[in-house]
């Protein structure tokens, strides 16, 4: 059975991936595998470049095909802020709760009409002969208080256009049924099978 690396500590994030990645056929490993490699720092300007930096670092050095993703929550009332700094959004060493309270003072008293946003999640597969970059994404609203305990990161602010759940309030299968991960990593499965 081929390896495939995901290029990530992030123990949440890998555990969304293997879930959906199930049925591909790999043998997942993740960056906790590969104690010794370096730390990627992710600096670049967008989503995408990220992403192709953490998988093109991952390869390199481990020769295993490699799946990065970088994921951001973007506000249109904030010009698609926090973005690429969704991570670190109230600092470097920044907590989920940490940055949803500064992404809510950043939206408050901003009515709900104007509360609209979108999760992208963008994903590199870089291997032997491969560099794909694959994206998905999802629109929705940000409440004024979060809701639900489950997922991380800004989920339990973010209620999915159409739905009455923020991603905190679903299950991880309900969830990984209309994510943006979810749709991005879709997209990625139909990748990997072609070039096993």
């Amino acid at each position: 059975m081929e390896k495939l690396l995901l290029a990530t500590h992030n123990r949440h994030k890998a555990e969304e991936i293997k879930n959906l990645l199930v049925a591909s056929e790999y043998q997942i490993r993740t960056l906790s595998d590969f104690p010794h490699l370096p730390e990627v720092v992710e600096d670049e300007p967008t989503l995408e470049r990220n992403a192709l930096k953490k998988a093109r670092a991952a390869y390199e050095v481990t020769n295993i095909l490699s799946l990065a993703d970088d994921t951001g929550l973007e506000c249109y009332y904030l010009e698609l802020q926090p973005g690429v700094y969704s991570a670190r959004y109230a600092g470097k060493n920044a907590t989920y709760e940490d940055n949803n309270k500064k992404l809510l003072w950043a939206l408050k008293a901003v009515p709900f009409r104007r509360r609209s946003a979108r999760f992208r999640t963008v994903i590199a597969i870089v291997g032997k002969g491969i560099e794909e970059v694959l994206e998905g994404r999802v629109e929705g609203d940000i409440l004024e208080a979060p809701r639900g305990t489950n997922g991380f990161g800004y989920d339990p602010l973010f209620v999915p256009r159409g739905r009455k759940k923020t991603y905190a309030e679903m299950t991880l299968e309900e969830k990984n049924q209309i994510s943006h991960r979810a749709m991005a990593l879709k997209k990625a499965v139909e990748i990997l099978k072609t070039i096993r």
